[in-house]
């Protein structure tokens, strides 16, 4: 409880403009964010713009935050709507239109869990960034293809097709790094949990 009383008070302060309080909110709330803007940036560097893009849009609009609400929910929301302007803005967002491709449920679902966090970011970044997007939004922060479709102005069908491609191109990265390393995972259990 104390915690969310130093939060609410931080948010107080940042209300204020009191640059303390600012500062004190981005330090409490960096990893967090770089956390968030890592999945969606090409590299650090990347990240942190976006994720200091991010804090400026938080500090400008902080008053508009419902103090009832967990932060962290609020803040996750701006970071990624602040990655997909961000890589919409540099023209990087390019949509594969190949609704014909359906992803078959099931077939790659586990492999994933024997990778270390940074394992996986590494695999993830180094996705075309609309595919990494479209992953990022499905896989780890759980939107359905709908919802997906509207933040990006793509279709449903196009959701799908690029969410099939990045699992498919870290599926065949993955194995290949696996079998280069030997570390002992099993290549034939599946890459993801939740289809």
């Amino acid at each position: 409880m104390h915690e969310l009383n130093n939060i609410n008070e931080l948010i107080a302060g940042c209300c204020r403009k009191e640059r303390s309080s600012q500062e004190a909110l981005y330090r409490n709330f960096f990893g967090y964010g770089l956390s968030i803007c890592l999945r969606y940036a090409q590299n650090r560097d990347e990240a942190v713009e976006i994720m200091n893009d991010g804090f400026l849009k938080i500090f400008q609009h902080i008053e508009t935050f419902d103090t009832s609400r967990p932060f962290k929910t609020w803040l996750a929301k701006i970071m990624v709507n602040t990655a997909i302007d961000f890589l919409r803005g540099k023209k990087k967002l390019v949509f594969t239109d190949d609704i014909n491709q359906v992803p078959e449920p099931g077939t790659d679902e586990k492999i994933i869990d024997k990778l270390s966090y940074d394992e996986l970011l590494k695999h993830v970044q180094a996705l075309p960034p609309a595919y990494r997007t479209v992953f990022n939004l499905y896989v780890m922060e759980g939107f359905q293809h709908q919802e997906i479709a509207g933040m990006l102005r793509i279709s449903e069908g196009t959701s799908k097709s690029n969410l099939f491609k990045a699992k498919k191109i870290l599926k065949d990265r993955i194995i290949k790094a696996s079998m280069s390393t030997t570390d002992g995972i099993d290549i034939n259990m599946p890459l993801y949990k939740n289809e």
